[in-house]
């Protein structure tokens, strides 16, 4: 008997595939105010999420809720343009489908992107900072239940999730175009409410950067063998760190503010990734 969430997944791509034929090599999840970089894709097509069956639909502000297929530069691309998140009521294995849906679709390599809170005292609203590893232990892990034997293995190794390679293409391609861009470890909570003081000055000992996606996707897309990477847009000081009041359109103007340095890297480095 398939695994129930086995077949929901096939019977989207099912679904996608009645729409197009479109291979990608590169998954690209756009986050909270970063949905224009997908104006800059050679656009083959584009599938609202409503209109795949069984699929998630996004119900946050800035995120549109569609994939992309297309190109940057010659490199074909499936672009996610908004996600899905836990707070939204979704089951944790409806928010990491999408990310096994582009898989099956021919994915290779993910590319998360996400906006962030900073709790690192060294960054500053509109910083990038490239995902190392991330710590995931504070939400729902999108493995538990029966394993799905045709995605990956029952028990993953999370040693390197972000894979090393990926990691010196951005470097260097930061380095090439002049971009600044930092270093650290993510952390995912629930939300949607933002972290109290207390919980960030804790956090703040192990990791760099705070938000409510990124972590289930990557671990989902470790378990089905892509090679993962991660930029995490710090688009304001977490709570107890600045005097005003944290709001998601603070989030969104300082993503607005960093997609023109965000595009460029994103840009160069996919076409990079297209060589490998």
């Amino acid at each position: 008997m398939m695994n129930e969430i086995y077949e929901k997944l096939k019977k989207c791509y099912d679904s996608v595939r009645t729409k197009t034929d479109f291979v990608p090599k590169v998954a690209l999840v756009l986050g909270s105010g970063l949905g224009d970089y997908a104006n800059d894709i050679k656009v083959v097509a584009e599938i609202d999420y409503k209109d795949i069956e069984g699929f998630p639909v996004s119900t946050v502000p800035g995120h549109d809720g569609k994939f992309i297929f297309g190109y940057v530069n010659d490199v074909p691309v499936v672009c996610m343009k908004g996600r899905v998140h836990y707070y939204e009521g979704y089951p944790i294995s409806d928010v990491v489908l999408p990310t096994r849906l582009m898989k099956l679709l021919g994915a290779r390599i993910l590319f998360l992107t996400n906006a962030s809170g900073g709790m690192n005292r060294d960054f500053k609203a509109g910083d990038l900072m490239m995902i190392k590893d991330h710590i995931g232990i504070f939400v729902p892990n999108p493995l538990i239940g029966a394993n799905i034997d045709e995605l990956g293995t029952r028990f993953p190794d999370m040693s390197h999730v972000y894979d090393e390679d990926l990691q010196e293409i951005i470097r260097n391609t930061a380095t090439e175009n002049n971009i600044s861009i930092k270093e650290g470890v993510y952390v995912q909570l629930t939300g949607p409410c933002y972290e109290s003081p207390a919980e960030i000055k804790m956090l703040a000992h192990f990791a760099d950067a705070v938000g409510m996606s990124t972590v289930v996707e990557a671990i989902a897309a470790n378990h089905c063998g892509m090679k993962i990477c991660g930029i995490s847009c710090v688009c304001n000081l977490a709570a107890g760190m600045n005097p005003t009041p944290l709001s998601h359109k603070e989030v969104q103007e300082a993503a607005d503010k960093a997609a023109p340095v965000f595009k460029k890297l994103v840009t160069e480095t996919i076409t990079k990734f297209g060589k490998i």
